[in-house]
């Protein structure tokens, strides 16, 4: 009830009688890509507002706020049991939590304001069956000099591309194979600090670090060290390659401590984790109704330490060196959008070695998407969606369904290209 009631709260203090639509003649979905860096370059733009007090202005009293529902159906091959032990063997126990039938993946209550002339207010609430909890609440500064922005709070990682989205920006259902495995469903979302740096280039680049408290149940766990323990460094560039085509590329790193439980059934590892991506996305859009985006992102994890039998209290040294990536492309006609994606695991390391021998655990996992989704307004799309993979348990072929309908009202502040 308590969860709920803040909930409610926030929707009643702020007014759903101020939301209004944005105005806009396009008919599509809002797009992410197409807002080209605006919340990025925020760090040279101070806010020029006039804030007389806490609630003292009317930017402070009527902050956009938004909600966007995401529901979908599911069905699959795969049995309620193997897809709640459908974990990837040598990379995660964690298994589907999707249940056949009807699922809700989040109301997701969106606020977002700035303070004063020095800080904007950025807070993420989604509500599921489970109730609410706070995705986000973060703060960015406007006001440093020389392309300088703070960050802090709790937020998506800037890590890698795909990781600092939201589920309903995705272009598919899912989150691809190899996040799933290294990171989680997810994604990493920690209470830290991040610094960013834009320099002034005649191209677009973003250099970033990020201290994190580590809490992320696979790639690192709260139980690891005491205090912060996680720590990313990224870099983004984006060039024009003409008129109508933009490339965005960059690599990023994490490492930390680790103790998790995610491994394998009755184990517990502790040692240390090192995560590796490097991003790439092609967009070509001559027309705000036609468009192709190509977007992958290779990742790479290592971790070095001990396995513990929890059953049994016997140790042993276990080190996994492993990698995969993702590629995926989405062409636009109109309202429509239509798309293909590729998860592959064990591309060019497959370690994992146990007691000084490397485990073998079968074929390598991989699973293949197609999907296609129309956007009746760019406040509403419905989207299709097949996979056909052999990542679970026993290498068992799995088929998966998605329904999705997402619909959003509010005013969103723009995402990053």
């Amino acid at each position: 009830m308590k969860r709920w009631s803040i909930v409610l709260f926030l929707i009643f203090a702020f007014g759903f009688s101020s939301l209004s639509y944005a105005a806009d003649s396009g008919s599509e979905l809002k797009d992410p890509q197409d807002t080209a860096k605006n919340d990025e370059k925020l760090a040279d733009e101070p806010q020029e507002q006039k804030a007389t007090g806490l609630f003292g202005s009317s930017a402070l009293m009527n902050p956009n706020i938004s909600l966007v529902l995401n529901v979908f159906g599911y069905a699959s091959n795969l049995s309620k049991q193997e897809l709640e032990l459908s974990g990837i063997p040598g990379y995660t126990n964690i298994g589907l939590d999707y249940k056949k039938g009807f699922n809700l993946d989040s109301a997701e209550l969106y606020l977002y304001a700035p303070v004063d002339p020095y800080f904007n207010l950025y807070t993420t609430i989604p509500v599921t069956e489970s109730g609410a909890e706070v995705e986000e609440a973060y703060f960015v500064t406007t006001f440093l000099p020389y392309g300088l922005q703070i960050k802090g709070g709790k937020f998506k990682s800037s890590f890698g591309r795909i990781n600092s989205q939201h589920s309903h920006v995705w272009d598919f259902a899912d989150i691809p194979l190899v996040y799933e495995a290294f990171t989680g469903k997810e994604g990493i979302d920690e209470i830290g600090a991040q610094i960013t740096y834009l320099p002034s280039l005649p191209f677009y680049l973003l250099l970033g670090a990020e201290v994190l408290q580590g809490e992320n149940d696979v790639l690192f766990g709260a139980n690891a060290k005491a205090g912060p323990h996680a720590y990313t460094f990224f870099a983004k560039v984006s060039l024009d390659l003409t008129d109508n085509s933009t490339v965005v590329f960059g690599p990023s790193a994490m490492t930390g401590n680790t103790d998790t439980t995610s491994i394998a059934d009755n184990t517990e590892f502790r040692g240390t984790s090192t995560l590796g991506g490097f991003e790439f996305t092609y967009k070509w859009k001559p027309s705000r109704k036609k468009s192709l985006t190509v977007q992958s992102e290779y990742l790479i994890r290592g971790q070095s330490g001990q396995l513990e039998n929890t059953d049994t209290l016997t140790s042993e040294p276990l080190k996994r060196i492993q990698d995969g990536l993702y590629i995926q492309s989405v062409y636009q006609m109109g309202r429509w959008r239509l798309g293909g994606r590729y998860d592959a695991l064990e591309l060019l390391k497959s370690d994992y070695i146990l007691l000084g021998t490397n485990q073998n655990f079968g074929k390598k996992p991989w699973r293949a998407s197609a999907m296609i989704d129309f956007s009746p307004t760019e406040f509403s799309r419905i989207r299709l969606q097949y996979n056909y993979g052999r990542s679970a348990p026993g290498g068992k072929t799995n088929q998966e369904f998605f329904l999705q309908v997402i619909l959003g009202i509010g005013a969103h502040a723009a995402h990053p290209f």
